[in-house]
């Protein structure tokens, strides 16, 4: 069942949205009003955010210092926030820039360290290489030990967290395992093939662990687990939000479950009485520029917002709350 959009947005509020930078609008068509208009999306890259992202890229093909500093300006983040833009993903210098990565930055383990100085691989940070590498089409072989590397991270409830191979975290995180979760995704969804029933089961069991906590109360007590969660900051970089892990439930085709009514509500009751939402915190760090203003209505924020209740509104409405 799919709400309509109209439930959530008038005219001129999609038209605000419309006028936006042109990653913006390139998604709100496709998402929000069903026209894919492929003119908008070759246009990012020599436009607005995707032009001044691209024009801070180094001669050697790197952003900020190197892979992973300083954040939020590191080739990491930049890559992520390109792949967040959906630039072309043919785009040549950036597809240069992640063949850069996967032959320099390899770990013996097989993936992707955050430092040569740290001998080992964090699963977060190989679940967003992945997402963007597979976004922008990288060789699969390439890929190959990457995914190796995530499958042998996957923890016995399903998910992922970062310090398992760092210091014997026993319980998976949220934050990892949706990093993973839309890695795996983008992956299937570029057309892989190397284990990737192995892969789509891992995402599976990654969102299974998600919605035993609600998306964002502990399994134990069912308290919040932090309040920050319930906060929209955009990028979301690493972390974890209601709304991040709500648009990827979207993006991967997850059926409705009513554990995601808590969620949804929420995301519904910071709708203002102009139909926006706010951009209401950043990610402290270093970054390019700032896309959107804290404080002020957010496009972004409004995206993705409206894109998940035109999936899940029906049901959010029909489903008794328990918030």
């Amino acid at each position: 069942m799919t709400q309509a959009v109209g439930d959530y947005a008038d005219t001129a509020v999609i038209d605000w949205l419309l006028a936006g930078d042109v990653a913006i609008a390139f998604q709100a068509r496709r998402d929000l009003l069903d026209d894919k208009d492929q003119q908008l999306q070759a246009r990012i890259a020599g436009e607005g955010w995707g032009r001044r992202f691209l024009a801070a890229r180094h001669a050697d093909g790197s952003w900020g210092q190197g892979f992973y500093q300083p954040k939020w300006i590191s080739s990491h983040y930049t890559l992520l926030d390109l792949k967040t833009l959906e630039i072309d993903p043919h785009n040549e210098r950036i597809r240069q820039s992640i063949a850069k990565i996967a032959s320099e930055e390899k770990r013996p383990d097989g993936g992707i360290g955050p430092a040569r100085s740290i001998p080992v691989s964090d699963v977060c940070v190989n679940g967003m290489f992945l997402n963007y590498a597979s976004y922008f089409q990288s060789p699969e072989t390439d890929l190959q030990s990457i995914v190796d590397f995530i499958l042998a991270q996957r923890m016995d409830d399903g998910g992922f967290n970062c310090r398992r191979n760092m210091s014997g975290a026993q319980h998976s995180s949220l934050h990892s395992s949706l990093s993973v979760a839309e890695g795996i995704q983008q992956y299937a969804m570029s057309g892989y093939a190397y284990r990737l029933p192995e892969l789509v089961e891992a995402a599976a069991s990654a969102r299974a662990f998600m919605l035993r906590h609600r998306l964002f109360r502990s399994q134990r007590t069912g308290e919040i687990i932090s309040p920050q969660m319930l906060r929209f900051a955009f990028p979301p970089r690493w972390r974890f939000n209601i709304l991040r892990a709500l648009d990827h439930f979207r993006a991967a085709g997850q059926p409705w479950d009513s554990r995601m009514s808590d969620a949804l509500v929420i995301v519904a009751s910071k709708q203002r009485s102009d139909g926006r939402w706010l951009l209401p915190a950043a990610h402290p760090g270093q970054v390019h520029f700032q896309m959107e203003q804290v404080g002020l209505p957010s496009r972004w924020n409004m995206l993705l917002a409206l894109r998940v209740l035109r999936r899940f509104g029906a049901e959010m409405v029909a489903t008794p709350q328990a918030v």
